[in-house]
């Protein structure tokens, strides 16, 4: 009996003395910090820190893509062949410059032959025609021919004249030389079945899509691309977190050839690329020297011209615990140093856009963080 009351007063002190130095070990004021306690830092130590006071701010995003350079299509004319024929003669290669108007190929075409002849019997005919309608008018005046039959010679010479205007036409759409139709007005002789293909704006020639011998079709055919390379398009592809960065009228800076060229955002796709997942951006890019070639890879990079406001902190303050959350050291009331876990957001230059975990007004290491971090780590 005596030994059952001494075993039970054993388990009572165990069990008070565990309790006891679990009530010493746990206190109200330990940080949840799970890296140890704040850092306290003598005068001295305290010279080998600077701080700053977070502050909002404002700050324009950039963002960095690549893109493929294209023709500006504004400025850019894939010509079809304008009748059908086989090609005789080349007169331009690819990288000539041209006007608008000058010769490209000749092509020995039944088309042309035809438009030519047509329009000489059109002209032929109005004059003929005009000059009845003349002569009844005259006649009328006298009482030698009816009003009726001088209403129709009026008609007839009118119907005329609108196909001598269809004819002529018909030749500028064809590109026939001015010259061949000033003598065809002046009865001259002109050349036979061989039509000419003429540059249809100033430019140069970028594309030759077919060779002597070839038999081209009207309308079907591609024969040459022709364009003005002074300025072209930068086509770039952005993605979900930078869609709300970019802006019409972004300014834009374009990396390629060994030159470094400005430009403008002019255009963003309403919708998504299926097979990349990112939006189009077409940037407006001055292209001095023609530096810049159709399908080359160069760099580009947006700059936001809608500022945002934000928490911004240095890049040395941020330092990255032991499963690699970013953090930084914050002044407390007591003069400790206390690890602050923060989101980092988009990057300016040197400094993050914080996203979370700081406010307006708190003090943060930016020089001496490595320090502290030794310090506590002690």
């Amino acid at each position: 009996m005596r030994n059952k009351a001494l075993y039970l007063a054993a388990l009572y002190l165990g069990g008070l003395a565990l309790l006891t130095l679990g009530a010493c070990g746990k206190s109200d004021n330990a940080p949840a910090n799970p890296n140890g306690s704040n850092v306290t830092l003598t005068a001295d130590q305290r010279r080998n820190i600077k701080l700053t006071t977070v502050a909002l701010g404002g700050f324009r995003k950039n963002v960095d893509t690549t893109g493929v350079v294209d023709f500006d299509n504004n400025q850019a004319t894939a010509m079809l062949a304008p009748f059908s024929g086989t090609v005789s003669r080349l007169y331009v290669e690819p990288g000539a410059v041209v006007k608008k108007g000058d010769p490209l190929a000749a092509v020995v075409s039944p088309d042309y032959a035809s438009a030519v002849s047509t329009y000489r019997k059109a002209l032929v005919t109005a004059q003929n025609a005009r000059k009845l309608a003349d002569l009844d008018k005259d006649l009328l005046a006298h009482q030698g021919v009816s009003a009726r039959e001088e209403e129709q010679a009026q008609t007839d010479a009118a119907s005329a004249e609108a196909d001598r205007d269809a004819g002529l036409q018909a030749l500028q759409s064809l590109g026939v030389d001015p010259q061949v139709i000033r003598d065809t007005d002046d009865g001259k002789p002109t050349a036979s079945g061989e039509g000419v293909i003429r540059a249809p704006v100033a430019g140069t020639v970028v594309e030759k899509l077919i060779q002597p011998g070839q038999l081209l079709q009207a309308g079907t055919t591609p024969v040459f691309t022709v364009a003005d390379l002074s300025r072209v398009w930068v086509m770039a592809h952005i993605f979900d977190s930078d869609i709300g960065a970019v802006h019409l009228g972004d300014t834009a800076s374009v990396s390629g050839a060994g030159r470094n060229l400005s430009g403008t955002v002019d255009n963003i796709a309403a919708e998504v690329d299926p097979n990349t997942r990112s939006v189009a951006v077409r940037v407006v890019v001055n292209n001095p020297g023609d530096f810049l070639k159709r399908q080359m890879y160069v760099q580009v990079g947006i700059q936001d011209r809608q500022a945002t406001q934000g928490i911004l902190i240095p890049v040395s303050a941020i330092l990255r615990d032991d499963e690699n959350l970013p953090y930084v050291y914050v002044l407390e009331g007591d003069g400790s140093f206390a690890r602050a876990h923060v989101g980092l957001g988009y990057r300016s230059g040197d400094q993050y856009a914080i996203s979370g975990g700081l406010r307006p007004g708190q003090q943060v290491v930016t020089d001496g963080a490595l320090f502290l971090q030794f310090m506590q780590q002690q």
